[in-house]
């Protein structure tokens, strides 16, 4: 991935985090996008400590207005854009009854409408210099349901589709568009939230995924090495669904 420029949304922390140090390594020059400054300037002195690339754009990706200024700035500052990883997204979890028209509004604007106008955006860039990969992370949420977290899991179902459709859309353009689903994976956050031992429980492995298995791939994804995958969604489970 040398000389490639490399969008990660939500870059500054967890999953984000470990895809941009991925990438990095890969060779890859890294655009952080990220509303968390600090997070995002620590991951930039992580890599740039490693004798790595990368650069962080700081904004808002919940207005289609804001989401292209993020992306244009990437462009002109690295004069072309290889490929994009939306990684930015909110886990709520609610009892289904409990889930307000808020709610509902917030995790649509940063997990489905956030999503498709950086990928709208992207795309632009992309046609016009011949190609390019994006990766959207879903969830394991999205093929088994969780009476927890229902809004999540249907804007991560969206998330799938959306992969699926606009892969169909840009292939011919040689812009090869591909989702994974994780299953729990051993952030902070998550660690915090206690969820994990449960979910892990539930694995064939009998763990949480590193932040790096699931890193791992979409780095190959988001490669010149991914020739034929376009519109799948790769679960990353650890055995989930035959555990």
């Amino acid at each position: 991935m040398k000389d490639h420029t490399i969008i990660v949304t939500g870059g500054g922390s967890g999953l984000g985090r470990a895809i941009c140090l991925g990438l990095a390594d890969a060779g890859a020059q890294v655009a952080v996008i990220e509303i968390d400054k600090a997070g995002a300037d620590a991951v930039v002195a992580e890599i740039t400590q490693k004798g790595g690339k990368a650069f962080a754009v700081i904004g808002d990706i919940t207005t289609r207005a804001s989401a292209k200024a993020l992306v244009d700035e990437v462009a002109t500052a690295a004069g072309r854009i290889h490929g994009l990883c939306n990684c930015a997204g909110v886990y709520p979890r609610k009892p289904i009854l409990d889930i307000s028209d808020a709610d509902w509004d917030f995790s649509f604007s940063v997990n489905v409408r956030g999503l498709y106008d950086v990928s709208v955006a992207a795309i632009a860039h992309m046609q016009q210099a011949g190609g390019g990969r994006i990766v959207n992370i879903a969830s394991i949420d999205a093929l088994k349901a969780h009476p927890k977290n229902a809004h999540y899991a249907a804007m991560k179902a969206a998330v799938v589709s959306l992969t699926k459709s606009m892969a169909l859309a840009v292939a011919p353009d040689n812009i090869l568009i591909n989702g994974v689903a994780p299953a729990g994976i051993a952030t902070e956050k998550a660690k915090a939230a206690g969820f994990l031992p449960e979910l892990a429980a539930q694995t064939a492995l009998g763990r949480a995924a590193e932040p790096e298995d699931v890193a791992d791939v979409v780095v190959f994804l988001l490669s010149e090495k991914n020739r034929y995958m376009v519109g799948e969604t790769v679960a990353i489970s650890g055995g989930y669904f035959i555990a």
